[in-house]
């Protein structure tokens, strides 16, 4: 059992490893979308000031490069915390590793456990489903 239980861990492993860089890499590709549109954006913008500084108010001129300032800095505060999102998704795949690694038996046993949880929930919704209509 014991070695059943080692080859179903080894075998969930790489499927694990595949899920979260999946997930590291939808969120990066977010991250990178909303960012090249922002810059898009901030680019047109800059682009519409330049055009209208002749005609501008000074106090306007500063109220728009503040906002481009804090527009700036959302972004960088959206590429720290993608960054910080993708080295905690690292730091969880790697422990799910190692405990699956170390622990194979308990980790089937658990696999299973939420399994047998997740088919539950499945068939009590279907149920409720079938019994309203």
């Amino acid at each position: 059992m014991s070695t059943i239980a080692s080859k179903i861990a080894q075998d969930a492993a790489p499927t694990l490893r595949h899920a979260s860089d999946e997930l590291l890499q939808s969120a990066s590709h977010a991250v990178d979308s909303t960012r090249s549109y922002a810059n898009d954006a901030l680019d047109k913008a800059e682009d519409k000031v330049r055009e209208l500084r002749g005609n501008v108010d000074p106090v306007v001129d500063m109220l728009a490069s503040k906002a481009q300032k804090l527009a700036r800095q959302s972004l960088d505060i959206a590429a720290e915390a993608k960054d910080r999102a993708q080295q905690s998704l690292s730091r969880a795949a790697g422990a799910t590793t190692r405990y699956v690694a170390e622990q194979p038996l308990r980790s089937v046993l658990i696999a299973a456990a939420v399994g047998a949880g997740v088919a539950l929930l499945i068939s009590s919704a279907r149920t409720r489903n079938r019994n309203r209509y």
